[in-house]
């Protein structure tokens, strides 16, 4: 009995040594930035297409996600301001079990314009 509830124990710290072990650009993940048109938004995810590449990706929104922001950074938005159709940038990582979710979400004016542009 006690052979089963050493074992999980014995795992647990085998697997934080490799990962405390394991070279910092192994551990480092950048974000990545997705262009597009929303196609939907709810409290826990937000959907976004890319026009040209007809490619959907989906992003988790952790709770009381509020970094919205206008495309030069400048001002702030309410979650609630993002609608469906909108142009957005979202600045994500997959860092969280490998899960997608949005670090920042930027509201564009165009598709041709990016982030930090006025």
């Amino acid at each position: 009995m006690i052979r089963l509830l050493i074992l999980p124990a014995i795992a647990t710290v085998a697997v934080a040594g490799l990962i405390a072990t394991a070279p910092p650009s192994a551990l480092a993940m950048t974000n990545s930035t997705f262009y597009g048109i929303t196609v939907h938004v709810s409290t826990q995810n937000i959907k976004v297409q890319d026009p040209r590449t007809k490619q959907v990706l989906s992003f988790m929104l952790v709770p009381k996600f509020d970094q919205v922001f206008s495309a030069d950074g400048k001002t702030t938005y309410q979650m609630s301001h993002v609608r469906a159709g909108q142009y957005v940038g979202i600045i994500y990582d997959q860092k969280a079990l490998g899960v997608r979710h949005a670090d920042k979400i930027y509201i564009m004016n165009s598709a041709d314009q990016r982030i930090g542009t006025q």
